[in-house]
């Protein structure tokens, strides 16, 4: 199946595109969570051209940065899950719309979904969804509650994958798929502006020798992003006489104290507590991925992007990550392309000597070779994921909507 994805073309100046003057709302639970900048990017777009951005939201961090890009920010209690509230939110949301003259709505997540599906309805306004996650959960209850997501007009899906995935869910909604993939701004994901300074805070924070190199896992702890399979592989090139490299597990805890307990066990099982080390959440990525020789992203289970993935590219940081899911899509590797084009390795998840093997692969590559890939990554992830491209892209997903 060939999955549509939306013309990138610049737009016309202010007043001459098709949502110039139209009302578009978007609704989240809390302008702050993760993802939430891409809600922030959309309504820069939409000013930009005329158009009227409003989000509905409990409110967040972002409301002032919302503001400062041209959005109206309308509190809304978007967030709450209890049924009866949820009933009532249709009615409110449905009499704000005939208010504002909204002409599209657009949701993120499954609950503000059921309550705009439920208020889009009647009168008819476009209602469009963003498919941003390989939802949990088995049983006939969550199957319902998580297909809002495919019920828009206009399906977004950020990846192939996700497309791919939706489909295969809910065959219905195949026709009215289109994939966007996630904005990542390469103003901050930039090597050149990154000051050497922040670069050497990190490594003296991290206690990081000047002649030591660095294998970079940035995710949150949780199993499923695969922290045991990087230590499993870290044992095994220890054992081989890899010398002169410390393992970085840069993550929140999120609550998974058991699971933090857990890799602290194995660590220590396997006689790695100098060289592998959990420092927690980072507050400065682009430094982290500039000081990191390699970042892993080693998953056990699909994700249906990798933004940090993207993010290591553009710092031109070489990746070894997980052949699955929408990871696969974020690094061109054999035997899709030659080695001489690749831009990163694809390893299977699970496997810690292929793991290795792909780390040690990346350690002891030339610097002429080192360079040629990272440039060839960063103009790869430059072509495909700016946020200009995504903002185009679902631009022209919602002028089709209301062009009928």
């Amino acid at each position: 199946m060939t999955w549509q994805s939306q013309s990138a073309a610049v737009w016309p100046q202010p007043g001459q595109h098709p949502l110039a003057g139209q009302t578009i709302l978007q609704i989240v639970p809390v302008l702050g969570a993760d993802g939430t900048e891409q809600i922030i990017d959309i309504v820069a777009a939409l000013a930009s051209i005329g158009a009227r951005p409003l989000v509905a939201s409990a409110g967040g961090r972002l409301v002032p940065e919302l503001q400062a890009k041209g959005g109206l920010w309308l509190p809304f209690p978007a967030q709450t899950k209890n049924p009866l509230a949820m009933v009532l939110n249709q009615r409110k949301l449905a009499e704000l719309l005939w208010r504002e003259r909204v002409a599209l709505v657009h949701a993120r997540s499954r609950t503000p979904a059921w309550v705009a599906y439920g208020a889009t309805r009647r009168p008819r306004v476009a209602f469009v969804t963003t498919y941003h996650g390989a939802y949990s959960g088995s049983g006939a209850f969550k199957f319902n509650y998580n297909a809002v997501m495919a019920k828009g007009d206009i399906i977004i899906a950020n990846s192939v994958f996700t497309a791919q995935h939706i489909a295969s869910l809910y065959p219905a909604a195949a026709g009215r798929i289109r994939i966007v993939a996630r904005g990542i701004d390469f103003r901050v994901f930039a090597p050149q502006d990154v000051d050497p300074g922040r670069v050497l805070a990190l490594r003296n924070a991290w206690d990081i020798a000047s002649d030591e190199r660095i294998v970079l896992l940035p995710a949150r702890l949780a199993a499923r992003k695969g922290h045991k399979v990087l230590i499993e592989a870290a044992r095994l090139l220890t054992a081989a006489g890899l010398r002169g490299v410390k393992f970085i597990l840069a993550g929140d805890e999120q609550g998974q104290g058991a699971y933090v307990r857990e890799l602290d066990a194995t660590i220590a099982k396997a006689g790695l507590e100098a060289i592998v080390r959990r420092t927690g959440r980072c507050p400065d990525m682009p430094a982290a991925l500039l000081a990191a020789t390699v970042a892993v992203v080693p998953a056990m289970e699909p994700e249906t992007f990798s933004r940090v993935t993207a993010e290591a590219q553009a710092m031109g940081t070489p990746v070894v990550v997980s052949d699955l899911g929408g990871l696969a899509e974020v690094v061109a590797a054999p035997p899709e392309v030659e080695i001489a084009e690749r831009t990163g390795w694809r390893v299977p998840p699970g496997d810690a000597r292929a793991l290795a093997a792909a780390v040690y692969d990346v350690l002891m590559s030339g610097a002429s070779a080192r360079e040629a890939m990272s440039l060839r990554a960063r103009a790869r992830v430059l072509g495909r994921y700016s946020v200009a491209r995504m903002q185009a892209e679902t631009l022209a997903a919602y002028t089709e909507l209301i062009g009928r």
